[in-house]
C-alpha cells in the first residue's frame, strides 16, 4: 500500500465499509475532518439517509419524503446536503486536520459538483484520504478508482479484518504514529 495516500474502500452495501472507517478513524486517534453517511430508519424500516460531519453538524441526504429534485432508486436527493454540510466538512479537513474521511463517495453524493471538487481537493492534498466509494461501475467514481495515489480496496466478510490491520498500518505511518499506542 506504500505511495498511496488515498484509501478507497468499497465493497457490496452491508458489507461494513462505514464500520472500518469508523473504527480506523477512533483507533488513530489523530484530528480528522469529513463526514460519515448512516441509514435513516422508522420502526425498522431504511427511509432515507443521513450525513453527519466530524465536527457533529447533521443533514438529511436523502428520503422517501423528499418530493422533487434528482432521485436515486426510491429516495429524493438532497444535494443541499451535500453543497451546504457534506463538500464544506471535507473542505475544512482539507485546511486543517490530519485525515480526511469521506464516506461516502456514491450516486448519491456525486450529484453535487461542490462535493466532486471538494473530493478531487482532498486526493490532490497529499493528506491521508480514507473513503468508501460505490462498487458499481460510474465513469466519474471509476476515473477516481484509478487515480495514482488511490489504493483501492475490496472490502469483504473474508478479509475484514486483514484489510482493517493493514489500512490502521499504513494510515499510522502516513500520520507519523510511529508506535501502536493510541496518542493522549
Amino acid at each position: 500500500m506504500s505511495q498511496k495516500s488515498a484509501f478507497l474502500i468499497t465493497g457490496h452495501p452491508g458489507c461494513g465499509k462505514t464500520t472500518l472507517i469508523r473504527r480506523l478513524v477512533d483507533e488513530l486517534g489523530v484530528p480528522a475532518g469529513g463526514f460519515y453517511t448512516q441509514e435513516l430508519r422508522t420502526r425498522g424500516r431504511r427511509e432515507g439517509f443521513g450525513l453527519t460531519t466530524l465536527d457533529g453538524q447533521t443533514a438529511t441526504l436523502a428520503s422517501v419524503h423528499i418530493a422533487g429534485g434528482p432521485r436515486v432508486s426510491r429516495y429524493g436527493v438532497n444535494p443541499a446536503a451535500l453543497d451546504e454540510v457534506g463538500a464544506p466538512a471535507i473542505e475544512r479537513a482539507v485546511a486543517s486536520t490530519r485525515l480526511i474521511v469521506i464516506d461516502e463517495i456514491g450516486k448519491m453524493e456525486l450529484l453535487s459538483n461542490r462535493f466532486r471538487q471538494a473530493v478531487l481537493a482532498a486526493l490532490e492534498s497529499g493528506k491521508p484520504v480514507l473513503a468508501s466509494v460505490m462498487l458499481a461501475a460510474h465513469p466519474w467514481a471509476d476515473a477516481l478508482k484509478r487515480r495514482p495515489e488511490a489504493s483501492l480496496l475490496l472490502l469483504t466478510e473474508a478479509n475484514r479484518a486483514q484489510v482493517a490491520a493493514d489500512l490502521l498500518a499504513e494510515l499510522r505511518r502516513l500520520v507519523g504514529q510511529t508506535d501502536t499506542a493510541r496518542p493522549c
